[in-house]
């Protein structure tokens, strides 16, 4: 038996959901702390188009990146299945596959930068102040995309074997650069935005070099470079599937998140620049969430792994039960603290003043956004993402009439409320499919 078969074998009880969990959330935070950063250094500028361009471009990376999301969400639930089924070959070629793809589709991305970024700024309505930075930023961080997306698999990979304090030293080593040579670059050497785009770049490659270490123990077996193993027809195909529909759930996820930045300077400068402040609430739910989340994709993969339907009720309820506590200390921190945060984000007056008209949308969006993330988690680690592409389908039509309806009512606040629509119909859509999912553990 070995070490990954033996650990899934244990009892899924509060304190392995916290080991899994804790590093992940602690990893996960240190993203959004990275984008107070990059807002808070820009922010001192005194000006509202730096900030502005440091959120246009980094959601055209995001949302362009994160196309291939699945690289992450399909390599934690298939892993985890490994796992739990006790292939250790399978487990170690998908690392090999997952770097691979990462490496590809980043050379592709670099290769068609120039189509990219025109659509993205044709559709943009910003200022030639903002987009002229922002048009700095998105070309320096193209550079490092192979290795940005390759990440996404190592991460997954490490997550699925319940390896998430390599996952924590991994993103501490990407963010902590990242944030130390913002601060370099930016405030000492007075770089402005390219020092921003400059550090990510550097974090990047050399995260994907410590990343590759943190895996090692995979290239001691053989099946890690087995070409039948790595291209074997059957297993390719169910990857295909799985991943396509993550895929198509993520492209349409992050351009809700896309067409919310792209609408916001419709109501001014400072309000582009405040939505963005704002966001960075967001992600820290998200990625607060996220561990809970995570920690649910692998307790809920190794169990579907050995058909086990009482570990995966048991493994997606102690999830969620933290999940649901973690949303109640976040909706506090941002209720009593959320306007001392927007202060330390920006000099700015103007900007925030809009901010703290708008933070009452961020006390609600755990509470609404809560069940979705948890119930992701649950869907991916089972890998039935068919029904998360078919439940995020409707739930951007939902959005979509949402704006249609409310920004013309409520100006900026009417685009707060779609967005709290979205998250909620995307918890309501999958909780509806989540007891057909559980008559699906035992058939593999």
């Amino acid at each position: 038996m070995t070490a990954d078969t033996s650990r899934a074998a244990l009892a899924i009880t509060h304190r392995r959901v916290l080991n899994i969990a804790v590093p992940i959330m602690l990893s996960n935070i240190t993203v959004p702390l990275l984008g107070l950063v990059d807002t808070g250094v820009v922010g001192q500028l005194g000006e509202a188009a730096p900030i502005g361009a440091v959120a246009i471009g980094a959601v055209i990376l995001t949302t362009v990146y994160w196309a291939f999301g699945f690289l992450r969400m399909g390599t934690t639930g298939l892993t985890a299945q490994a796992v739990g089924a006790g292939d250790r070959a399978e487990t170690v070629a998908l690392l090999t596959r997952v770097v691979m793809i990462g490496l590809i589709a980043g050379t592709l991305l670099i290769s068609l930068q120039v189509f990219i970024f025109a659509g993205a700024f044709r559709i943009s309505p910003a200022t030639e102040a903002v987009e002229g930075l922002a048009r700095e930023y998105v070309q320096i961080r193209i550079w490092s995309a192979p290795a940005a997306i390759a990440i996404y698999g190592i991460n997954g990979w490490l997550i699925a074997r319940e390896q998430t304090q390599s996952v924590l030293a991994l993103q501490i080593w990407i963010n902590g650069l990242n944030i130390a040579l913002d601060l370099l670059f930016v405030l000492q050497l007075g770089w402005g935005v390219e020092g921003v785009a400059w550090a990510t770049f550097i974090a990047e490659w050399t995260g994907l070099g410590f990343g590759l270490w943190l895996c090692r123990s995979a290239f001691r077996d053989p099946n890690w470079r087995s070409l039948e193993r790595i291209f074997h027809a059957a297993t390719l195909w169910r990857m295909a599937a799985v991943n396509s529909d993550i895929m198509v759930r993520s492209v349409l996820l992050t351009a809700g998140f896309t067409l919310f930045v792209m609408l916001s300077p419709r109501f001014g400068e400072a309000s582009l620049a405040a939505n963005h402040i704002l966001l960075q609430f967001l992600e820290l739910t998200a990625f607060g969430l996220d561990g809970f989340a995570l920690a649910a994709e692998t307790l809920v993969g190794q169990a579907m792994g050995r058909r086990n339907l009482a570990d995966f009720r048991r493994g997606a309820v102690m999830t969620s039960i933290w999940g649901a506590g973690l949303c109640l200390c976040l909706m506090l921190v941002f209720a009593i603290f959320g306007g001392a945060i927007v202060d330390v984000m920006t000099t700015a007056e103007d900007v925030r003043d809009v901010a703290r008209e708008f933070l009452p949308w961020m006390v609600l969006a755990p509470l609404i956004g809560g069940p979705s993330w948890m119930l992701d988690g649950i869907f991916i680690g089972a890998t039935r993402t068919r029904d998360m592409r078919n439940m995020m389908v409707l739930s951007v039509l939902g959005y979509l009439a949402a704006l249609a309806v409310f920004m013309p009512l409520w100006g900026n606040h009417g685009l707060w409320a779609a967005m709290m629509v979205f998250f909620g119909l995307r918890g309501i859509t999958l909780g509806f499919r989540y007891p057909a999912l559980e008559r699906t553990v035992g058939e593999g």
